[in-house]
């Protein structure tokens, strides 16, 4: 269940990201749903591949490669979905996976429950018992 919520959320992170951008067109709500999916399975099997045949190039440039990967990724699911999602050209890409992990950032900040906190005083006496 958590999962659907979280690709939900997602989904409306790249409608969000697609209209504020210009280079980028979605066709409808559905297809953002579809690319959330896509970006999701892309980012477990393909994304992980890449990250592993590009570690000089990552270590070179001081992990900024991987902002290349993963628009690499949009180019990917672009070409998965063509007509209902298209990207004008590889900087459109790269803005859009930028803008998207910004957006996907303040989403998860605003929907992650806080740990329990417990700030009770608890006095123990010299044995280990609890008085308090």
């Amino acid at each position: 269940m958590n999962f659907i919520i979280k690709l939900f959320l997602n989904a409306i992170a790249v409608v969000i990201t697609a209209y504020l951008l210009p280079g980028v067109h979605l066709m409808d709500f559905w297809n953002a749903f579809l690319l959330a999916a896509v970006l999701a399975l892309l980012n477990v099997s393909i994304k992980p591949l890449l990250i592993f045949l590009t570690i000089p190039a990552t270590i070179f440039t001081l992990g900024l490669f991987l902002l290349v990967i993963n628009a690499l990724i949009i180019e990917i699911a672009a070409w998965i979905l063509t007509p209902g999602f298209t990207v004008r050209s590889f900087w459109w890409a790269l803005l859009f996976s930028i803008l998207l992990s910004v957006i996907n950032g303040l989403f998860e900040r605003l929907t992650v429950k806080p740990n329990h906190r417990d700030d009770s005083v608890k006095v123990f006496d010299k044995d280990g018992n609890r008085i308090a």
